[in-house]
């Protein structure tokens, strides 16, 4: 089976809706993935959507706070991005975002915050008045900061400010996952959710993010700060990504991905595993942002079909649901979302509240900041979407079915 378009599919719709349905989809993603903890220890993906169908579908679900409250990783993205939108940069915004992940510990209850996350928080509280920075951990490559860094794509959008993104998405996700595995997945989460603002071609952002991680590196080396450990062990994010890309045959940016005839339910939950650090797809920082590739590539061009591939799974499917809604609505808005999928989502007016700033940070001065729209051919958008449905083959027909997910110790 073909992969899915090459490039996105609703250039059209207007750039604030597309911040809008960035943060707000990702929240909605977390919460469908997550499904008060229901889905995301649930490690059969045919499971799950067999719970799924008995519930009428995705269209007849309505998330809301009580039966689909939204978990630690939409908590943690919105305190990382109520420090970005203050306004500070460099030291004063790494302890301001060290002081928002602080005060927003105290929002885990019943959210299954991730073990790495939490004792690297408990650890700036001890330490809030000396710095913001934890030692070197050999285990921190899980999710945690990937999942909550896609705020820093909608404030770094554009090409130029590449060096921002690598930065900011380093010093942060480093506070708590002090490990390339754990940083370098956050610095894909902001870079694929700067693309889909970009409009940037699906088929190059492996290729891109390959090409970004030298600049990283030379970062690490220039910060001067366990600059050895991070060498010893940059080597796996990068190795995964490799296999991954050449798998797809998207290693040059420029060819069509590829993707098994049948791809269905129990193809993916078995795929996403093989390319999991311990059996949970989704759990690491490599495989949370791939795998939430994977399902931007591959679905056929509807909210519904990515949720089947991206957050409906016997991984960690919070982790990449939060992700993938996020890559989503950069790139479509709010097309295809049923809108009981996020009118009465939890924290929805605090998510809405902070695309407007981030937009507005980006736009203060439209004749000098305003993003260029692509021009794009008349009906091009729609054959877009028509390329996608074809290429995606059986896809949507396979969507019966389901797998299942993970604890969060490592996340």
């Amino acid at each position: 089976m073909g992969g899915a378009h090459s490039r996105p599919s609703n250039a059209a719709v207007p750039l604030e809706e597309r911040y809008m349905a960035c943060m707000v989809l990702s929240g909605a993603g977390d919460a469908l993935g997550y499904k008060k903890g229901k889905w995301e220890f649930n490690f059969s993906g045919p499971e799950i959507h067999r719970e799924l169908k008995e519930l009428g579908g995705l269209g007849n679900i309505q998330v809301n706070k009580d039966d689909f409250p939204v978990s630690d990783d939409t908590v943690m993205q919105l305190a990382l991005a109520e420090a970005l939108v203050q306004g500070k940069r460099g030291e004063d915004l790494y302890k301001e975002i060290s002081t928002k992940f602080q005060e927003c510990s105290m929002d885990m209850g019943g959210r299954a915050a991730g073990q790495t996350c939490m004792d690297a928080v408990y650890r700036m509280k001890q330490d809030r008045y000396i710095s913001y920075r934890i030692p070197f951990n050999a285990k921190g490559g899980g999710c945690g900061a990937a999942m909550r860094s896609m705020c820093i794509g909608l404030l770094f959008p554009r090409p130029e400010e590449i060096q921002d993104l690598i930065e900011v998405s380093i010093e942060s996700g480093r506070m708590t996952h002090n490990n390339p595995t754990g940083y370098l997945g956050a610095l894909a989460s902001a870079l694929f959710t700067s693309y889909g603002i970009q409009q940037k071609p699906l088929v190059e952002w492996g290729k891109g993010l390959m090409d970004t991680l030298p600049l990283a590196m030379r970062y690490i080396e220039e910060t001067g700060f366990d600059v050895e450990n991070n060498k010893k062990h940059w080597d796996y994010f990068t190795d995964q990504w490799t296999k991954y890309l050449k798998l797809r045959q998207i290693s040059d940016g420029k060819s069509k991905p590829v993707f098994p005839w049948k791809y269905g339910v129990k193809e993916r939950d078995e795929f996403y595993k093989s390319i999991s650090f311990a059996d949970h797809g989704g759990n690491s920082g490599h495989d949370a942002p791939m795998i939430a590739y994977d399902a931007i590539l591959s679905h056929n061009g509807t909210w519904t079909d990515l949720c089947h591939h991206g957050m409906f799974h016997g991984g960690d499917n919070d982790s990449t649901g939060v992700i993938t809604g996020a890559l989503f609505g950069a790139l479509n808005g709010f097309s295809s979302v049923p809108e009981g999928n996020y009118k009465n989502l939890e924290y929805r007016d605090r998510l809405e509240n902070i695309a407007t700033l981030l937009f507005e940070m980006n736009h203060k001065d439209e004749a000098k900041t305003k993003l260029e729209e692509p021009k794009s051919i008349p009906g091009e958008a729609q054959q877009n979407c028509e390329d996608t449905k074809n290429l995606s083959g059986k896809a949507t027909a396979e969507s019966g079915e389901t797998k299942s997910p993970t604890g969060k110790a490592t996340e």
